[in-house]
């Protein structure tokens, strides 16, 4: 890996960086010398559940100091992109997900819905109803979530996800994910969501915005093939896979597409920049 090569890093956190609540060891050492090389990064997660604050609060109680502009989750992305394609009449948003979503709506002036909040044309109510429905990851998910998503797309709202993960991570192991949702949304209402984390590029487009960086010169870390990887691969990116998390070396055989480096964790790329580092 040569790091003369490399002006920025976007990193994935959930299978990274920890597991759940469980720091992945060697964390803090490798944000330190990632300071100390002087090499910036932007910590660029799918996991929609967490607002930037909370996870800068929940790097700080494992030892590491970040700022606001070095956090991109896939709902801030999410936000930013309606924001920017989104009429200003159209606005009215229905989200199934947590405060880490609703608030960077809010922060881009969308209006949230209630449950049950329907159009119903026939009874002459069309002002009640979401324009978009967007659905994140939610530990409290209900069925009543699900029935006024359900009734707001097939009345027309445009279906949005800050990410298609069918799974999560966990210090216990991996649960359902968002992707886990949007199936059982897709399968009753027939519609397809617009999904805008990664694989797709949007998320590190945003985040190669944040760094300043072009994509040739910057490299995506992740544990996942299937998003973090193919989605560097879609923003032409090089990238690390680390094996601290869904994806093992095994997967790689039955995928077309291959990360540019694979490393069996975050150690071992601290390792590397630490050589780096001695011979600047």
């Amino acid at each position: 890996m040569n790091l003369e090569t490399i002006d920025g890093f976007i990193i994935d956190m959930d299978g990274v960086l920890w597991h759940g609540s469980d720091p992945i060891d060697g964390l803090v050492a490798f944000f330190s010398v990632l300071r100390e090389v002087a090499i910036p990064f932007v910590l660029a997660t799918n996991n929609a559940s967490l607002t930037q604050q909370q996870y800068i609060d929940k790097l700080a109680t494992m030892g590491v100091t970040v700022i606001a502009d070095e956090i991109l989750t896939s709902s801030m992305a999410t936000a930013t992109y309606l924001a920017e394609h989104q009429p200003d009449e159209k606005r009215r948003v229905f989200v199934i997900g947590e405060d880490g979503l609703r608030e960077p709506l809010i922060a881009q002036g969308f209006t949230l819905t209630d449950l049950y909040q329907v159009n119903q044309v026939d009874k002459g109510i069309t002002d009640q109803g979401a324009d978009l429905v967007v659905s994140g990851l939610d530990r409290k998910l209900t069925w009543d979530k699900l029935a006024t998503a359900t009734l707001n797309i097939r009345a027309g709202a445009k279906f949005y996800a800050t990410n298609a993960d069918t799974t999560l991570p966990t210090e216990l192991g991996e649960v359902m994910g968002n992707g886990g949702t949007i199936a059982a949304l897709e399968a009753v209402t027939g519609a397809t969501a617009i999904s805008i984390g990664k694989p797709e590029p949007i998320l590190y487009q945003q985040a190669l915005t944040l760094l300043g960086t072009k994509a040739e010169n910057t490299v995506a870390i992740g544990d996942r093939l299937n998003t973090d990887i193919l989605g560097a691969v879609n923003a032409g990116m090089r990238s690390i896979l680390v094996l601290t998390g869904v994806s093992s070396e095994q997967d790689i055989k039955d995928v077309d597409y291959q990360p540019t480096w694979i490393m069996d964790d975050i150690r071992a790329i601290t390792n590397k920049l630490t050589i780096f580092g001695e011979l600047k």
